[in-house]
Order: C-alpha cells, then structure tokens, then sequence
C-alpha cells in the first residue's frame, strides 16, 4: 500500500553568493541587519518538502500519494511528477493563488539564507484526508511542511480516523506555536526533524526529550555530516553515519532526500537501520546535484555506492528491493 505525503508543493529558486554569510554579519548590529548579497548563479527547480519526498520515493519505485495546495500553474510540473511515479490525483488547485515559491541563498560554506512566499499552500488548511486513503488505501500519512493550520488539521483527522501518521514539521517549527507543535506530534508514530529542529521544538512546546518521546513512538534525527540517529520505544538506539559523497554541489532537500529513501524502505520491511542507509545515500545523491529532483536512481549504481558507503552485505539485502 502507498504512503500518503501531505505537504509544500512549491517553486525553488536557487541562488549562490560566491563568500561566506559568517563575513558580513556583525555580531553587535544584528537587530539592524540590512544586507543584499550579488549573486553568481540562478536556476529555477520544482521543490516543496511533500513533492520532493515523493519524487524521491518515485525514483526507488514506490508509488507515492501527493496531497496539498497549487495554483493553475502546476500543469507541468503535475507532468513531471506523473511521469516520476507519483499519484497527484489528490492535490488541490487554487482558483486564486499561484503554486508556493522557495527563494534561497546558499555561501561557500553550504549555509544558507531563504524566503518561503506560501501562494496557493495556504488553501492546505482546507483539504481532508480521508478521501485520498479512501481511494488509495494509504497505510501511512506522512504531515511535513506546509500550511501550519493544515498541517494540524491533518494531524488531528489522522488520529481522530485512526491513520498511522508521521510528523515532519521541518522549516515551519519557527512559524509554529507550542500549542500547534503539541497537536501536530501527538500520537504520532515517527517524527522527523534535524537536530536544530529538535532543540527548538522543545524549547517552543515546553517539553523535555523524555516527554516527547511519551507523546510519538520513534524519533528519527537527522545529524547533518554525523549522520542520523533513530530512538524509540521498542527500539534500540541506532546511529547511521551519512554515505560518501562524491561532490557537495548543493545542500537544498538532501533531508527530504532522507525521508523518502528512508521511508521507502521502511514500507519495503527493512530495518531501522536499513531503512536509514537508504535515505542516507538518496540524500547523498541530492546533495551531489543542483536542485530537489534532479537526481536518478538506477539500482545498479545505488547498489554498488550502498556496497561503497555500508559494505557488500547491505547492498546485497538492499538490491533485490530496487529491481523487483
């Protein structure tokens, strides 16, 4: 059965400033930052956290279901998506507003400076579930980025209908209340965050490490170049150090990257472990390209870089999966 990606359906547009962000910041004069960056690079891509996850997923052959909000301009990219393995029969299209856009900056050293302007996602606060698992007999659906209102519409109907949900509020935890934070995890049966993420998701909903983990059943925390850490209940506490990379061209999705290897091996019985050595190299390969969905997998590729990051013996488990 598919896995269900509620979430940011957007436009990214990917700049690069040529120094470091770190130089031109002072310390004592942050309160009246007023900065414009000469950049040397533009390219215009298809992103947004729920469609680059479920491009991700596509390209390991899972049939993903998008759902979330776009404007009239989504024709082509619903093509590009469609034609990537991905169900967009569910997303909403907006009478009014054009599809979300992604305006982002990236320095020398990787870091990296964005705007989000929301457009049609805003309407995501309108959409419900149920008719998508309906037709598609999802058995997981996944609440990333988007709307704040929808997302915690989406997290309530999934427990008040009995979904198994993950929470992978990324990005909007800096928009969001505690009070929301608290409605989007509870009972959720993963959630997704990076390790700032963590840190401020506590600190925003006033709950210890220990009370979240009451609230969700595991806890996946991506640790940037020291890899991911998975804890939970019934779950021994595994560490997953990142895949070698062969370039460092652009950090921008490389966490959905994550989660789309990562969940699609969950839905094909692997490991904890397993599961994370996939996403961890899908997010490699996103990292080694400019753009959220510019990547491909051909298995015998993914194949022998799992054998190069993880060893012979889990790419031998892994393989059959991506030929089957």
């Amino acid at each position: 059965m598919p896995v269900l990606l509620a979430g940011s359906i957007a436009t990214d547009h990917l700049m690069h400033f040529p120094g470091r962000f770190s130089e031109q910041l002072l310390a004592d004069q942050l309160h009246q930052v007023s900065l414009s960056f000469l950049v040397d690079d533009l390219v215009v891509r298809r992103g947004g956290v729920a469609a680059n996850i479920a491009y991700g997923m596509g390209q390991l052959g899972e049939r993903p279901v998008l759902v979330g909000a776009v404007g009239e301009d989504f024709a082509d990219y619903r093509a590009w998506l469609e034609r990537n393995g991905v169900d967009c029969k569910s997303v909403h299209i907006s009478e009014e507003l054009h599809t979300a856009r992604f305006v982002c900056t990236t320095d020398e050293e990787m870091c990296q400076i964005a705007s989000f302007y929301a457009g049609a996602m805003s309407e995501a606060r309108n959409i419900e579930l149920r008719p998508a698992v309906e037709r598609t007999g999802a058995e997981l659906v996944v609440i990333s980025a988007d709307d704040p209102a929808g997302m915690v519409r989406h997290s309530v109907e999934a427990r008040e209908l009995g979904y198994r949900f993950a929470a992978d509020p990324s990005q909007q935890i800096a928009r969001m209340s505690g009070e929301e934070l608290l409605l989007l995890i509870e009972g959720a049966e993963l959630l997704f965050t990076n390790e700032y993420e963590k840190n401020l998701l506590e600190s925003k909903t006033g709950l210890t490490e220990a009370q979240v983990h009451e609230r969700i059943g595991v806890r996946i925390t991506t640790q940037g170049k020291r890899g991911v850490e998975i804890v939970g209940r019934g779950v021994e506490r595994v560490h997953v150090p990142v895949a070698k990379e062969r370039a460092k061209l652009d950090p921008t999705g490389v966490g959905d990257g994550f989660r789309a290897g990562f969940l699609a091996g969950r839905s094909w019985g692997l490991s904890w472990e397993r599961a994370a050595q996939v996403g961890s190299l899908l997010a490699t390969l996103v990292l080694e390209t400019i753009g959220t969905q510019e990547y491909e997998v051909t298995p015998s590729d993914f194949g022998d870089r799992l054998a190069e990051s993880y060893g012979d013996e889990v790419a031998a488990e892994i393989l059959p999966y991506l030929t089957a």
